[in-house]
């Protein structure tokens, strides 16, 4: 039996006396593709976080391949984010760069010779695989949302990670390039046999790209002190390409909507 890419173990994060999650016990195996629901303010972005290694958990154990998770971010985990974290006096190219220039020469934050041209032949064929070899050049102010996006995405998987982590990455982004940039994290999504956790406030995209969808709820209330209690997984849904995602998301949303509310 394999090892989980990720297992949380009695997970818990508090801040002073505020719970924010509460005994999460989850298992993913790579080449899953979990995308995240639930309320704001429900403890989605602090899971990514602690996944990230950005944040600690206050209680049990995160485990990435059956060893406890770095406490800081780390090249096999990569992530983007709803606004577009790109360097804006740097060309695309050079963004994508970026992450050799900080692995390979962290003090002179530059590259020379031939790790210079290896890292920028290896950033344009990332900027490749997601349609921006046109716009290599092109700083991020000369490029539209969606453009920008691909690169984040571009600069996320120029070290190769196993784990991309998705921050509602697609929520400033009109419908008709929400639609291209779904085909485009598919298909990378299969090509580099990723593991992903995608947040996202929208469910059919949620059951339209994911294999598995999470619901973030608190199974506790307390009305007069709510930051008592913290949220959990009350959904873990296993989503079949097979189906009709879209069917599916329609029946299961006043479902997830009352658990959210």
């Amino acid at each position: 039996m394999s090892t989980p890419i990720i297992q949380a173990i009695d997970v818990w994060k508090e801040y002073g006396d505020n719970v924010v999650l509460e005994r999460l016990n989850l298992s993913v195996e790579e080449g899953e593709f979990v995308s995240i629901v639930g309320a704001s303010g429900c403890g989605k972005s602090t899971f990514l976080n602690l996944l990230l290694g950005n944040e600690t958990a206050s209680r049990g154990k995160l485990l990435l391949n059956g060893e406890p998770l770095p406490n800081e971010p780390g090249p096999e985990r990569g992530i983007v984010f709803q606004k577009y974290s790109v360097f804006p006096h740097l060309t695309a190219v050079q963004n994508v760069m970026l992450s050799d220039v900080f692995a390979k020469a962290p003090v002179l934050a530059s590259l020379f010779g031939k790790a210079k041209q290896q890292a920028y032949s290896q950033a344009m064929a990332m900027l490749d695989k997601v349609g921006l070899t046109e716009a290599a050049h092109k700083y991020p102010t000369e490029m539209s949302g969606g453009m920008q996006q691909r690169l984040a995405i571009a600069q996320a998987l120029m070290k190769k990670p196993k784990i991309l982590l998705l921050d509602e990455p697609f929520g400033a982004l009109d419908p008709g390039i929400r639609k291209d940039m779904h085909k485009l994290v598919h298909q990378l999504w299969q090509e580099h046999k990723l593991t992903i956790f995608m947040i996202t406030h929208d469910l059919s995209e949620g059951f339209s790209l994911g294999n598995r969808l999470w619901v973030f709820d608190k199974h506790r209330h307390d009305a007069q002190h709510p930051e008592r209690f913290g949220a959990q997984v009350t959904f873990d849904i296993p989503i079949s390409k097979d189906s009709d995602a879209a069917r599916f998301s329609e029946e299961m949303k006043p479902i997830i909507d009352k658990s959210v509310a």
